[in-house]
């Protein structure tokens, strides 16, 4: 599996050297030509019906319903026995089919033509464009947000596929996150007396710093328990280093057993 990088403009091609699509808050989905698996190769248990119609090649997409529904959408993923109800509202957007020998301007061009051709209304073809200036780049992620996307991919068009974290994928979002892992509760104040006032956390870089933006009244109420992971935004760093802005996205979702 790829994983994509945070696009900088200084250390990236010229724009013109990318396909570009929508960044979707999905769930990561490969398609191994049996089954689906989660990023981290844990099975995913959809219907019958919703895989029966993909081909016996490997794919590369997320599983989506709509803008600004992830929490729901994961909850339908992780369900040991699927719900066919809840899973009429899927769909799998296929942004890749890999393959190590052609560039991605030609994998798009392949999975393009081969989902078209399988005329299944929940297996849908994610969409490259290309821009020639950052003006036009940046006019591009201003519409999409607008939408309610999350940000741009732009995958280098002559790339090859590779595993692990690349260059030849990048996303860009008006935010970072990452993920930190729940170690203490502070106390509110004021309004929130009584309740969860700030979480103290430990990100992958071992800084401990406190979220308090973005808990909503349940999680002040229900905090996130001790050892929990959750994901946080934030906007570039302070100058002791440490995320600035940091805000409470959501609880990190498990993969399903």
């Amino acid at each position: 599996m790829q994983l994509a990088s945070v696009y900088q403009p200084e250390t990236a091609a010229p724009v013109s050297a990318y396909l570009i699509s929508e960044k979707y808050d999905g769930v990561r989905a490969i398609w191994t030509g049996t089954q689906l698996l989660t990023r981290n190769g844990n099975v995913i248990n959809a219907p019958d019906w919703f895989t029966d119609p993909l081909p016996d090649v490997w794919l590369d997409g997320e599983l989506w319903t709509t803008h600004q529904d992830f929490a729901r959408l994961s909850g339908i993923v992780r369900t040991q026995i699927p719900d066919d109800a809840e899973w009429q509202q899927v769909s799998y957007r296929v942004f890749d089919m890999p393959d190590s020998t052609l560039p991605f301007e030609l994998r798009y061009q392949h999975y393009t033509q081969l989902i078209t051709q399988l005329n299944s209304a929940h297996i849908k073809p994610v969409q490259q464009v290309r821009v020639q200036s950052q003006a036009a780049l940046q006019s591009l992620l201003k519409d999409k947000l607008a939408t309610g996307a999350e940000g741009l991919m732009l995958h280098l068009a002559t790339a090859k596929h590779r595993g692990g974290r690349t260059r030849a994928v990048l996303k860009l979002k008006p935010y970072e996150d990452a993920e930190a892992v729940v170690i203490g509760h502070l106390p509110g104040k004021g309004k929130y007396i009584n309740q969860l006032g700030a979480l103290r956390v430990k990100n992958e870089q071992g800084q401990i710093f406190a979220i308090g933006s973005g808990l909503s009244d349940q999680d002040r109420a229900s905090p996130p328990p001790i050892g929990t992971i959750i994901t946080y935004r934030y906007q570039g760093y302070t100058k002791t280093g440490l995320p600035r802005f940091a805000r409470f996205i959501r609880i990190r979702e498990p993969d399903p057993d």
